[in-house]
């Protein structure tokens, strides 16, 4: 079986994630390839897809939140993402039991005596005047029936899990700042999410398999895993497994990919590009070897934005006042110094509305 080695890997995985050339994608066909975005905090997304996309600008993903085409709602890993309007209806209920399983993770003893259902229904019976709420406020307005239950753990459980919810605009539009208002999905757009399929078949698992593989292969099961949340897939990734082509890595675990999927040579040259704040480019693996060394993976889960240089994270990056500031994470050469430069002030230029194109480069955290 072929081994693919890191930068092998690090090559497939730009590709599918358009940080290798920028795409000529409209906005919703990139969220719907990427299956969402991690979008916890408001504005990272418009950083993402700059990185990823030709001529991108930002009211075509604002637009696309208004006119209810693409949603921010707890979907992947429990985690607040960017999803395509029918991609969330779509996968929603695939995803229920994992949502449950993790808000009762973080808050089983402040649940514990909840009925879960009896919560469900209270909360829709509440929501049903199509009032969209915080989660403190929809937390308080069903309190009374559980006095010794903490209000954060009921608001968490119906948000985050026991009802399909969307949180609206202005949160999310480009540089607007605004609270949390939730509504349920249903009457956000109109339409019901779907329901399970009959027992012993997993469409969506299977949906899942290969929309991940278009857009993070090759990878291995436990990858697929890390990015989705979801446990239960080895049934849906042996029902296509036919479909598929495997190698290994170098730590000889399995690999799984789509036949034709780009798997583009090792050695072609990467741009330097600006990632956001939690991507899942570096997010959706297990192994994130491929992108990032594991003395600096602390940095992908702590909020840190990240650049690519050669394809790894190799530097952090800031803005403040229309500047944007890298600090490499190693000693980089003078070439990569100016290639940096550049993409930096291409950013600061987009995040400033053409105000502003300063950059500075910092001495390296590991001088």
């Amino acid at each position: 079986m072929t081994v693919l080695d890191t930068r092998a890997l690090n090559r497939a995985t730009l590709a599918r994630q358009s940080l290798l050339a920028r795409a000529d994608l409209p906005v919703l066909d990139a969220v719907a390839h990427l299956g969402g975005m991690q979008a916890q905090e408001p504005q990272e997304p418009f950083v993402g897809l700059w990185s990823r996309l030709r001529a991108f600008a930002p009211s075509a993903l604002s637009d696309l939140l208004t006119e209810r085409r693409v949603v921010r709602t707890h979907l992947m890993r429990r985690t607040v993402h960017l999803v395509t309007a029918d991609d969330v209806l779509a996968w929603r209920t695939r995803h229920d039991a994992m949502l449950r399983g993790r808000v009762l993770g973080t808050y089983r003893r402040e649940l514990e005596g909840v009925d879960l259902d009896e919560l469900a229904a209270a909360g829709r019976a509440v929501m049903s005047d199509g009032e969209p709420r915080s989660m403190s406020e929809l937390a308080r307005a069903v309190a009374g029936r559980w006095p010794d239950s903490a209000p954060r753990a009921l608001g968490e459980m119906l948000v985050a899990a026991l009802i399909p919810m969307v949180q609206l605009p202005p949160r999310g539009l480009w540089r607007t700042r605004a609270g949390v208002r939730n509504l349920p999905l249903s009457a956000w757009l109109g339409r019901d999410v779907d329901p399970p399929p009959p027992p012993g078949s997993d469409p969506v698992g299977q949906a899942l398999v290969r929309r991940y593989l278009a857009a993070y292969g090759p990878a291995a099961s436990a990858d697929l895993r890390a990015w989705c949340g979801l446990a239960g897939l080895p049934a849906a990734v042996a029902a296509v497994r036919d479909e598929l082509v495997t190698f290994r890595d170098e730590r000889g675990r399995e690999l799984l990919d789509l036949p034709d999927a780009p798997r583009p040579d090792p050695e072609t040259p990467a741009p330097v590009r600006f990632l956001p704040a939690f991507d899942n480019a570096v997010l959706g693996y297990q192994d994130r070897g491929r992108i990032i060394d594991d003395v600096h993976r602390g940095l992908s889960v702590a909020g840190a934005r990240v650049t690519l240089i050669d394809g790894r994270v190799a530097a952090t990056w800031t803005v403040e006042e229309g500047t944007v500031t890298v600090t490499p994470l190693r000693r980089c050469s003078a070439a990569e110094h100016a290639a940096v430069a550049e993409e930096g002030r291409a950013l600061a230029s987009f995040l400033s509305d053409g105000d502003s194109d300063r950059v500075r480069i910092t001495e390296s955290a590991a001088a």
